[in-house]
């Protein structure tokens, strides 16, 4: 079966720069890596891990990418005579192969491995999605959470073993947590699929923990919301995300923010929105009205003749952000009440006042006129 493309492997343009070709590696290595798929997927993915290593192998070596992107595949096949074939040819390469495949795993892992000992993995982290008011983003808060935790179980101790009994060395890794893999002039290692990368195995485990060494609690958290915090911003709490493996770190807990929709504004970055109903008689003859704000109250005058959708700026009453060196501002948008329910006393006025504008013609209603003309040039 003819190979494929390296490039295409590893899914980068032929233009790629080193870190994108490492990235693009780092991210498939992962997905393929053996000790990620078990079972019916186990055959498939060591296959597709061989071809994304022997893609990186070529394409982060200066020389035989050279080759590679002038010949193919021809030039880097030793067996063609085309590559720098053999052992001494490798063996720079080879060692840093393994620093970058123990960077890997060694991320995946948090700290990589003891010397002479199991593989140590950082724990995962945790996401938490926790809603506040608008008013509590713009102030900031102090409260309380509670998320899942680990302890000790107190009945074998953490050891996973039931009481009476003990862990052992694991027969397939003598204790060490990794097995090798030899692949052409590579020796791999892995976390040992008999025992996890632990080093031990478990013959008689703990009923109450299920050889697990600990069980699930909850814990109160205190957070910490910082003011003008806005929606989808993260807040991160080290080392409270799930413990690590053979004494990793714990990973960290991600605190997602969520807004509630607001009764009466919306917000824009450090802006705020609203819209202020406004009587007829105000937007025609002018007045002053007032307007809600995240601190109180203020007051806005209305010229006499206001149009429904005009906007008043209110300087410095809006969210102070994150980042900001200043507040945002507060928009008022008008929305012209038209009067419903009126008596029969209301209703004569309407209509006298009515005759007495369409005397007076565009004078009191300009745009009126103005769209007028607009349809009359249309169909023309």
């Amino acid at each position: 079966m003819a190979k494929r493309d390296f490039y295409e492997v590893l899914g980068v343009a032929k233009s790629a720069s080193d870190d994108e070709i490492k990235k693009a590696y780092r991210k498939l290595a992962m997905k393929h890596h053996p000790d990620r798929n078990q079972g019916e997927k186990a055959k498939e993915a060591e296959e597709q891990f061989k071809e994304v290593k022997e893609a990186y192998e070529m394409l982060s070596d200066p020389k035989k990418k050279a080759a590679y992107d002038q010949y193919g595949h021809a030039g880097v096949d030793p067996n063609m005579g085309g590559g720098r074939g053999g052992a001494e040819g490798f063996g720079g390469f080879a060692d840093a192969f393994g620093d970058i495949f123990g960077d890997i795993f060694g991320q995946q892992g948090g700290g990589g491995r003891r010397s002479g000992g199991p593989q140590v993995y950082r724990g995962s982290d945790l996401s938490y999605a926790m809603e506040i008011s608008l008013e509590e983003a713009a102030a900031g808060k102090d409260t309380q959470i509670r998320i899942p935790a680990w302890d000790e179980c107190g009945v074998c101790h953490g050891s996973g073993a039931k009481p009476g009994t003990s862990a052992k060395t694991c027969p397939t890794c003598n204790g060490s947590g990794t097995v090798h893999m030899r692949q052409g002039f590579f020796s791999v290692q892995q976390s040992c699929p008999h025992c996890q990368g632990t080093g031990k195995v478990i013959p008689e485990p703990c009923t109450a923990c299920h050889g697990q060494g600990k069980v699930k609690k909850t814990k109160t958290l205190e957070v910490k919301i910082p003011a003008g915090i806005n929606e989808g911003m993260r807040i991160r709490s080290a080392g409270n995300g799930e413990p690590g493996t053979n004494g990793g770190p714990a990973g960290d807990l991600y605190i997602e923010i969520r807004i509630k929709q607001h009764d009466i504004f919306e917000r824009d970055s450090d802006d705020l929105h609203c819209s202020v109903p406004v009587p007829l008689t105000t937007a025609a003859l002018g007045g002053s009205i007032e307007v809600p704000t995240l601190g109180g109250k203020a007051e806005i005058d209305i010229p006499e003749g206001t149009q429904h959708g005009k906007t008043f700026r209110l300087r410095g009453k809006g969210i102070k952000g994150i980042r900001s060196s200043y507040p945002g501002d507060l928009y008022c948008h008008i929305v012209v009440e038209t009067p419903v329910k009126l008596t029969e006393h209301q209703r004569k006025l309407l209509k006298e006042l009515d005759v007495s504008f369409k005397k007076g013609g565009e004078k009191h209603s300009p745009n009126s006129k103005s769209w007028t003309d607009r349809v009359k040039n249309i169909f023309k």
